[in-house]
């Protein structure tokens, strides 16, 4: 039997009208922005991975890897704990750990304060920081990243 008190504890009906709109699967408290922030996929630092790895995202790994990585037109970062010992092919690298294979990327490669690269680099666009260490041949060719923007 219904009573009064049972009846007023339900909550007042909302209408779609004045309803914010989620999206489908989000936590009810949150918004959808016009731009989502991008991020990486990440490989851990405890993951050993031997084998190609290929993808159309940006890329973080912080684990060791043998074989060759290939994300034309998006970014991977080695992180600090890092040991790739790759062919890697992206748009960008961004080095803080150790790499030993050829580097080719068609906008840019920064090797980062700690980081290290000991195999040639090909790309439009370098930077070395102090302390860095690097072992090989590079070349540059800005026609990479003209070519790219077309």
């Amino acid at each position: 039997m219904w009573t009064k008190q049972q009846t007023q504890a339900e909550p007042p009906a909302v209408s779609p009208a004045t309803k914010p709109a989620t999206p489908f699967g989000a936590p009810s408290g949150a918004r959808s922005s016009s731009s989502p922030a991008r991020n990486p996929a990440r490989l851990g630092s405890s993951l050993q991975i031997k084998g190609h790895i290929t993808g159309t995202e940006d890329l973080q790994i912080d684990g060791k890897v043998e074989g060759s990585i290939t994300l034309r037109g998006h970014q991977l970062t080695v992180g600090p704990t890092a040991q790739l010992n790759s062919e890697i092919h992206a748009g960008e690298v961004i080095v803080y750990g150790k790499v030993i294979g050829n580097v080719h990327s068609r906008d840019r490669v920064d090797v980062k304060t700690d980081g290290s690269i000991t195999g040639d680099i090909s790309t439009a666009r370098i930077s070395i920081e102090d302390g860095a260490h690097f072992k090989g041949r590079i070349e540059i060719d800005p026609a990479k990243s003209q070519a790219a923007g077309d």
